[in-house]
């Protein structure tokens, strides 16, 4: 790919010098100065500053500086701050010139007050009162509340035209970069924009029981490398921008951030009382936050509480490189909170106004980095007028029509308060996205994310790329062609196969799938498969539970006990509303064995079968409340962002002489997979299985638990358990971990800059076989070889248990696993390193 890109670099560098160089030769103004209160003389950060009627500006720093760049140029520059008087000030048509500002404050002035606080700061006493009557002003505590949602979604490259050491120029991306369509950032440097996006939806949320729904009305959205607008209209809509400070905790990027009027507020966090000035015609006392430990993910920033009845009426908290969090320069969360409708008398609140900056951090110090703003206003408030329950099903429901690109339209329907800067964002980005560069970095996103690579025009896109190639003891070299169809083809239809070939066992292994979208209220979806495949016990689908990655890695190496399945599968699905899914389905497959093994048929004559077909009907049960579904293309997946418990219930009936059946048999199997908050000493995840399978059977239909060989670490398997190594018709399952997060060696002087998190996991395996099912195993099969038994479980579980430390090098996870039970089996491993490695926050 290297060599690709390279050998389009001169070309590409040609036709973007043409195409930008008109907007590139424009004479540069360079603006600079300090901003100050007029009367204390002390420096007013993050004011904001713009040239008049332009899309240029910035924002000042901690110390009141500012210094931007532009090539537009207006009569007067604008500065503005929360608590003063905008003032303008006249620009000369010169290369350079500073313009110290001074700002008059608007705050009222009080009359003094005399406050007597036991401890300190009298902030801490304003701030325990705001929390003792929260309540009041949570909307978490309304019965209900709706509102008309705007939500725009921006995302930038930036900090590509920094010099590189030694005095150095741009290196050949930054060189690129610069020569496209840009913005200017708060500090006056160039920002091209790869993504943005607007949404206008109804929100609805009700307490008593607690449901929320969002209904996207209309979205477009234009970047690089993004084909469907719908799943990021449904991934950028309130659902996921809902920031109650009120809350003990803000989920933000998949993060717990302690709220400084939550819980922890005083464990947490340390309170200044600032100042008292207006905000929004009211009082308010501003207090500054910042966490005790500065690297603790906690924020710093300012709330402002009214002076009469302690209400949050507007916050300021951020984030930065100082806490323990990855990939982050600074996150940024500004609110508005106004009495909503109706409710004066009660005094309850709402944030109509959220703002959001993440300011990535660069990988590399010649690396460009990243901007994403995202600016959400409610509107239309209505509270305590609860809709029927089911009406919020489904909590995601996008429209048929949801596409609009029309501007008048999003002229009509967007709120005041966006800059001309963010509205030509759009414009922009249209053009950014068509450069060559860019699009082959879109495809390569794209091609890394989903796993397949669109063919054009035919509608069809070739993959996964994972499954592509592969060497084992079985097949050799394995070589695999899937294709499938997308949207362009039909959005109800979905066909998809597959084409394998082994070099050393010279056969053929296909697959094929047709499914149909039978409705999408509530969605409802059918279809039928057919394969003929290499598989080996113990590595289902089942069992592998989604885990690609260590699907395809299960195809290399030695294959332990493989077999060949020919199967053909037609299943339902349909979601049920209030979290359920229901799934029935109907499997006959055909299991030829590719190793020594045999079940007895007739024990009276002896006669014993080394192949067997079952039938099966599976009646499948999912309960996932506060899960959100999200539509894509041809495609629903779910985001599990609440605390709640996802329960999973199956029942499996085997049924005899049904198409060539040999078995009748019962397999009930359940699983519950649940995440909770333990407060500061961090986040627990859990995970029980328990099946029990009453009927004697071969013991390939039997419950084989997922072993792992490898060096890296699997979730949902014993790691130090070889492939299958035990067989059970009975048993519970546990696997736990607990992530303390930053909480130990936040504390530790020498290390505390690594951000390390320290983990403790632990798994553990109960059950064991029936007498009948033991029995059925011959000593030898049809063609006198010895069959190859297995070995159960006793009365001693098996149990490992495990430490490791996550986010070495920000990207790492080690984790050392010590085998406790079962230690004496053959070429098992009873300590052992496990390495996983992600991009973690």
């Amino acid at each position: 790919m290297k060599f690709t890109l390279r050998g389009r670099f001169g070309l590409l560098f040609f036709f973007l010098n043409v195409l930008f160089f008109p907007a590139i030769a424009q004479p540069a103004y360079k603006i600079s100065g300090r901003i100050t209160d007029a009367v204390t003389g002390d420096a007013i950060p993050f004011a904001n500053v713009a040239i008049k009627g332009k899309t240029a500006g910035t924002t000042s720093d901690e110390n009141g500086n500012y210094s931007f760049a532009t090539t537009q140029f207006g009569d007067s520059l604008l500065v503005s701050s929360l608590g003063y008087q905008t003032r303008s000030y006249p620009l000369r048509r010169t290369p350079q010139q500073t313009i110290d500002a001074a700002l008059t404050g608007t705050a009222t002035k009080l009359q003094e007050v005399k406050v007597y606080a036991k401890g300190g700061d009298p902030a801490y006493r304003i701030i325990r009162e705001a929390i003792r009557r929260r309540d009041q002003f949570d909307p978490d505590q309304l019965t209900a509340f709706q509102y008309e949602s705007y939500s725009k979604v921006e995302a930038y490259v930036n900090n590509f035209a920094n010099p590189r050491r030694k005095g150095r120029g741009m290196g050949p991306v930054g060189r690129l970069l610069s020569r496209l369509p840009a913005i200017y950032d708060r500090e006056g440097k160039p920002a091209v924009p790869v993504y943005v996006s607007e949404t206008l939806s109804d929100y609805y949320q009700r307490a008593d029981p607690h449901k929320t729904k969002e209904r996207i009305r209309k979205s477009r959205a234009s970047g690089v490398g993004i084909s469907d607008g719908g799943v990021a209209a449904q991934l950028t809509g309130s659902s996921f921008q809902q920031y109650n400070f009120y809350r003990n905790y803000i989920n933000l990027l998949r993060k717990d951030l302690p709220s400084p009027l939550g819980q922890s507020w005083q464990t947490v966090y340390k309170f200044h009382l600032i100042d008292t000035v207006t905000v929004g015609g009211t009082v308010c006392f501003q207090i500054d936050f910042e966490p005790k430990r500065p690297t603790d993910l906690a924020f710093v920033g300012t709330a402002w509480i009214d002076t009469t009845r302690l209400g949050l009426s507007q916050i300021d908290a951020r984030i930065d490189q100082r806490a323990n969090i990855n990939f982050v320069d600074e996150i940024r969360i500004e609110q508005e909170w106004e009495d909503v409708e109706d409710s004066l008398t009660n005094g309850v609140r709402l944030p109509v106004l959220t703002q959001l900056l993440i300011d990535t951090d660069e990988p590399t110090p010649n690396a460009p980095g990243a901007l994403v703003r995202i600016y959400v206003a409610a509107r239309k408030v209505v509270v305590n007028k609860p809709q029927a329950l089911k009406f919020y099903e489904p909590p995601l429901e996008l429209s048929e029509n949801y596409s609009e690109k029309s501007p008048s339209f999003w002229q009509s329907h967007r709120p005041e308060g966006l800059s001309p800067d963010e509205l030509r964002a759009f414009e922009v980005v249209d053009s950014v996205r068509n450069v060559p560069f860019m699009k082959v970095l879109g495809e390569i996103a794209n091609l890394t994310m989903v796993g397949y690579y669109p063919l054009g025009p035919v509608h069809l896109d070739v993959g996964p790329l994972l499954n592509s190639y592969a060497f084992n003891s079985v097949e050799g070299h394995r070589f695999r062609l899937g294709l499938r169809t997308n949207a362009g083809f039909s959005r109800r239809w979905i066909l998809g196969g597959y084409l394998a070939y082994g070099t050393r066992d010279q056969q053929f292994k296909y697959g094929m799938n047709l499914d149909y979208v039978i409705r999408k209220k509530p969605y409802t979806i059918a279809g039928l498969s057919k394969s003929y495949d290499l598989e080996q016990l113990g590595t289902s689908a089942e069992n592998l539970n989604g885990n690609t990655i260590f699907a395809a890695y299960t195809r290399f190496g030695t294959l332990r006990r493989p077999y060949l399945q020919e199967s053909h599968t037609t299943y339902i699905k349909s979601e049920l509303g209030k979290g359920f899914t229901q799934t029935v389905s109907l499997r006959n497959r055909l299991f030829e064995p590719l190793f020594p093994f045999a079940y007895s048929v007739n024990k009276a004559d002896r006669t014993t079968a080394s192949q067997f077909r079952a039938t099966e009907v599976t009646f499948e049960t999912r309960f996932s409340p506060g899960t959100l579904m999200i539509q894509s293309d041809n495609d629903r997946f779910s985001v599990e962002g609440s605390n709640n418990p996802v329960v999973t219930f199956r029942y499996q009936l085997g049924l005899k002489n049904v198409l060539h059946g040999d078995f009748t048999y019962h397999r009930f199997s359940l699983n519950l997979r649940h995440s909770f908050r333990m407060g500061v000493l961090g986040r627990t995840r859990y995970q029980i299985n328990a099946g029990y399978t009453p009927s004697t059977i071969p013991y390939p239909l039997l419950y084989i638990p997922l072993g792992n060989e490898t060096f890296f670490r699997v979730e949902n398997a014993y790691n130090l358990m070889n492939f299958f190594e035990f067989v059970t018709d009975r048993y519970v399952g546990f696997f736990g971990e607990h992530n303390f997060e930053g909480l130990f060696f936040n504390r530790i002087p020498a290390i505390r800059r690594l951000k390390w998190r320290f983990l403790a996991t632990g798994a553990v395996l109960a059950g064991g076989v029936s007498t009948a099912n033991t029995a059925l195993i011959p000593p030898t099969n049809e063609t006198g070889q010895t069959v190859l038994g297995f070995q159960s479980l006793n009365r001693t579980p098996y149990v490992e248990v495990g430490y490791g430390i996550d986010n070495i090098f920000k990207v790492l996870r080690i984790d050392a696993v010590h085998r406790l039970t079962y230690r004496n089996n053959p070429n098992v491993s009873t300590f052992g390193l496990k390495f996983s490695a992600w991009v973690n926050l």
